[in-house]
């Protein structure tokens, strides 16, 4: 992994351009917004949903699973709808990676919600679950590199 270069891939970095225009309460709306978008599982995971990998450091039970073709990963999220902000979070980096290949993947900086200034508006312990998320889907990549 020490070859991988900290760089956000370009459907990643208008969205995070789209919550550094907002402020404030904006932040949440936009967040909310994407919970909002968060597909439900497609049928071949839904029959499967125990065998996804559980993100047990989030207080929500977020369940995630990807999956690699030619156009890149894709990766599937189930999260309750009670929890808004963790669908919106796991919502915008589906979006963000949504044919990203593994090693895009593993260089988003672990920190790069700050550039979204989601720490103005969301408690220490969300933002933690936020970066269980992208850990976890990071070893989700490393997964499919070494399955290569």
């Amino acid at each position: 992994m020490s070859n991988v270069v900290n760089t956000i891939p370009p459907r990643l970095s208008a969205i995070i351009e789209d919550f550094r225009l907002c402020e404030g309460q904006e932040k949440l709306d936009l967040l909310l917004e994407f919970a909002q978008q968060l597909p439900p599982l497609p049928d071949h995971l839904h029959a499967h949903r125990d065998a996804m990998d559980q993100v047990h450091e989030c207080m929500t039970p977020v369940f995630v699973h990807a999956e690699h073709s030619a156009e890149g990963m894709h990766f599937y999220f189930d999260i309750p709808a009670e929890s808004p902000t963790v669908r919106g979070y796991a919502a915008l980096l589906r979006e963000g990676l949504q044919g990203a290949t593994p090693t895009e993947v593993l260089g988003i900086p672990s920190d790069f919600y700050l550039e979204m200034g989601l720490q103005t508006v969301l408690t220490p312990q969300r933002l933690n679950g936020i970066s269980a998320i992208l850990a976890h889907m990071k070893r989700l990549a490393v997964r499919e590199l070494s399955s290569r």
